[in-house]
């Protein structure tokens, strides 16, 4: 096992707040929604959950005591979450985090323009119309944001070394949520400097995903690059089961999709997101408001290899490769 720490973009400075707020007045304990496009079940979800909650015990918050948290799960299932959001704002949470990107944030933001709400996930929040900048919000939406389109074109070279003559790439990307355009986007214009050609195939819902990799055989892909989407993580052991069966080197923008069988994943390190978003709800229940909070990046990125699905695969990484890998996965 190897690990490297890959530091990329700045962050945008650390920020003072009041120091009472009405959300800690004597006797109130602050209560905070939590809305997640994924399940709660399985121990990677629970893993990047408990670092949020260690966080917040660091700042003061502990569960039951002094703070309450409802949490809502969509399932994976994006149509569910604009009601979930709705029950959330029902119960007069004080903030919400909304964990899985821009189509969470949207459902949140639909169902309150005055409860803050605290994004985390990929996408790029201004482009979806969520936030007038990133240093400036100006609504009630902060947080942490993945423009995952910056690190596409990565994910694209990291897949050409372990398959130097791959000549055709599938690409499973949602077209239904915003932030997947600007990711294909980046990937043919990466695809172009790379003299690879791009076989972009629609992934609407979980039903598509055994007819794309139909498509896949049909047009003879060597390697198969996954967009970050809520859906698609949701079916990452489905996805990576595929991959395998078809013998596709895959490569992915989150390391769920390795610890579910996938090849590979550059990524944003989602334990310290996790625990970055904590910070965000304390200044939030101190008294800060979201337009004044200006929405950060994240600093740390991962490089996941999964050696036993190479294995099956018949590859071989590079020994440059594994020298540069954050993990390694046995």
């Amino acid at each position: 096992m190897n690990r490297r720490t890959f530091l990329c973009g700045l962050t945008l400075g650390t920020f003072g707040v009041p120091l009472s707020a009405e959300a800690q007045q004597a006797g109130k304990m602050p209560l905070v929604g939590y809305l997640s496009a994924l399940s709660r079940s399985g121990p990677q979800v629970q893993r990047y959950l408990d670092a949020f909650r260690q966080e917040l015990r660091g700042l003061g918050y502990v569960e039951g005591q002094t703070i309450a948290i409802e949490y809502r799960w969509a399932e994976g299932e994006v149509e569910r979450l604009t009601g979930l959001a709705a029950e959330l704002v029902r119960l007069k949470v004080d903030v919400i985090v909304a964990s899985g990107g821009v189509p969470v944030a949207q459902a949140a933001q639909r169902a309150t323009k005055a409860i803050p709400i605290i994004m985390t996930g990929p996408g790029d929040p201004v482009e979806a119309g969520l936030v007038a900048s990133l240093a400036r919000p100006g609504g009630n939406i902060t947080g942490l944001a993945i423009i995952s389109h910056e690190l596409v074109g990565k994910e694209l070279e990291l897949l050409r070394e372990v398959v130097p003559k791959v000549s055709r790439v599938a690409v499973l990307w949602n077209p239904t949520n915003p932030g997947n355009t600007p990711q294909l986007r980046a990937a043919e214009a990466s695809a172009r400097t790379l003299g690879v050609r791009l076989q972009p195939l629609e992934v609407r819902d979980p039903g598509e995903i055994d007819p794309a990799f139909t498509t896949m055989t049909r047009e003879r892909v060597g390697a198969l690059l996954v967009l970050l989407d809520s859906m698609l993580l949701a079916q990452r052991e489905r996805i990576a089961d595929l991959a395998a069966k078809n013998r596709l080197p895959a490569v992915y923008g989150l390391r769920l999709h390795v610890e579910a069988g996938g090849l590979m994943a550059y990524a944003a390190n989602q334990l310290d997101v996790s625990r970055r978003v904590a910070s965000y709800v304390d200044r939030i229940l101190k008294g800060a408001k979201p337009t004044d909070l200006p929405v950060e990046q994240p600093t740390k990125f991962e490089l996941v290899i999964n050696l036993k699905t190479a294995k099956a695969l018949g590859l071989t990484i590079p020994r440059t490769l594994l020298l540069r890998a954050d993990e390694v996965i046995q």
